[in-house]
């Protein structure tokens, strides 16, 4: 299948996952208002880019010719305590989480070691990495593991101008965490120091801002106020 959609010759390419979701909607309408204003945005939705899947992720590897930005952002939850949580639930976050991350920088990895300005690489981590509520082991676990992975990938590939880092958008109020109810809101809110939470598009400028940002790599950004 010949590429499609490409980038002008002095544009970039950006590919961000699960892009569907409300902070991917506002990162690809971030990265289009940027000053530079030269991105390409791919932002597939689960349909078409499976991160689960390496069939898929190969054959929309196919599809592209360039890339000099890739956002892994697609993520799900299936919170329960460790005692009720089965094998399913832990496999399906954890492999969206994490082995999605592997699976998806794998394959679009040598597209980004040829961008011309130096590939990157941002991966949506959580607080939860560091500091989980009860009922998240499997989240939990995943965030964590995807930080420790993230900078391995910085050391591994810093010499050929990759750059790879981690950001905590903080908590948003975006479809995946609709179903919490009103206390629970209240409770997270006050862990922040500012008693207020950030929001999706903050979240969304920060990340098109580090997407510009040629000197920094290995690194974890926490975007709310809990200390």
């Amino acid at each position: 299948m010949p590429p499609i959609n490409d980038a002008p010759e002095t544009g970039r390419v950006a590919l961000i996952t699960g892009g569907e979701g409300d902070l991917a909607c506002a990162i690809a309408d971030a990265l289009s208002k940027a000053t530079n204003g030269d991105w390409t945005i791919h932002s597939p939705g689960r349909a078409e880019l499976n991160v689960c899947d390496a069939e898929a992720i190969q054959a929309y590897r196919r599809r592209l010719s360039r890339l000099d930005l890739l956002i892994h952002n697609a993520g799900i939850t299936k919170d329960t305590v460790h005692l009720k949580m089965d094998e399913a639930e832990w496999d399906g976050v954890v492999d969206t989480h994490l082995k999605g991350a592997f699976l998806v920088n794998k394959a679009f990895l040598p597209l980004l070691l040829k961008a011309r300005q130096g590939g990157q690489i941002i991966q949506i981590g959580s607080f939860s990495a560091e500091h989980p509520p009860v009922g998240q082991s499997n989240y939990a676990a995943a965030k964590a593991a995807l930080v420790g992975y993230t900078k391995s990938l910085a050391r591994e590939y810093g010499k050929r101008n990759l750059r790879a880092n981690v950001v905590l958008p903080g908590f948003l109020e975006t479809k995946m965490t609709a179903g919490l109810s009103d206390q629970a809101k209240q409770r997270i809110r006050q862990r922040h120091a500012l008693d207020r939470y950030n929001t999706v598009q903050q979240s969304a400028r920060f990340i098109a801002q580090l997407a510009d940002f040629d000197h920094i790599s290995g690194q974890v950004f926490q975007l709310d106020s809990r200390v």
